[in-house]
């Protein structure tokens, strides 16, 4: 059941905050959307029906959006959004919606790139159509596929705090962050293991090759900062690391080792 949240112990009510059960339905497919909806506590996950089947396409959670296209857009929902379980949402108007992305940058880059990823694959679609070559690397993963296999290279990022070795990808980019269900975008690094407290932006940061030589290049709408050896870098601008440098991605502190 929909309900308001309030909150107790003193705390002001989340303005615009409602609740629903697990297993209730948040919107259905065809149905008028006027707002769209962050996820301030637990799990959703998106629906489509196709042939009398149901698909999960998205596993939503805490700062996960959805439902922005029948806001921008003024069309029906084009899929179910279902509580799995017990959740806070926020939603957003479209008043609301254009005040959050004047101050919050970070969601508009997050649209964007969704988007964008939706035109490359209907790009692709048509080269196969045609009967051109796609090349695969270039094609986002949507976030139920499985990963490339780990390339067979051994310049590595390395977590202090639990030693986990993160590997370079073959290519002259390595982009570091964490899984978005919402785009579909899975960053070569994938932080979610070892990021408790989400302090690292879904696409934070990217190693860039050149020649011999690694430079780290902080994303636009990065939150948290990205760090070498103690020194916050500017966003966009490539910054040297070297064998031993110490890297810390939001809250993530960690050591550059090339082999």
């Amino acid at each position: 059941m929909k309900a308001v949240f309030k909150t107790t112990g003193g705390k002001e009510p989340v303005q615009g905050a409602v609740g629903y059960s697990a297993g209730e339905t948040i919107f259905s497919q065809g149905d008028l959307g006027t707002e769209m909806y962050i996820i301030l506590e637990g799990e959703v996950h998106i629906l489509k029906h196709i042939a009398n089947e149901s698909h999960v396409l998205s596993r939503l959670e805490k700062g996960d959006f959805f439902g922005e296209m029948a806001l921008l857009e003024s069309a029906p929902r084009t899929a179910d959004a279902i509580a799995q379980s017990d959740v806070k949402l926020l939603t957003i108007n479209g008043a609301r919606f254009d005040e959050m992305l004047r101050k919050n940058p970070e969601i508009a880059v997050r649209i964007i790139r969704k988007y964008s990823k939706r035109l490359r694959e209907a790009n692709a679609l048509l080269e196969r159509l045609v009967g051109r070559p796609v090349d695969a690397d270039h094609v986002a993963l949507d976030s139920t596929m499985v990963a490339p296999a780990e390339k067979a290279i051994r310049h590595r990022l390395v977590d202090l705090a639990s030693g986990t070795a993160f590997f370079f990808s073959n290519g002259d980019e390595t982009t570091i962050g964490r899984a978005d269900p919402v785009t579909g975008i899975l960053p070569d690094i994938d932080l979610t293991p070892v990021d408790l407290n989400r302090s690292v932006s879904r696409r934070h940061a990217k190693i860039v090759k050149r020649g011999n030589e690694y430079c780290v290049l902080e994303e636009v709408g990065t939150v948290n900062g990205t760090y070498v050896n103690e020194q916050r870098i500017p966003t966009g601008t490539p910054v040297p690391v070297h064998n031993g440098d110490m890297l810390k991605i939001g809250l993530i502190a960690m050591k550059a080792v090339f082999d």
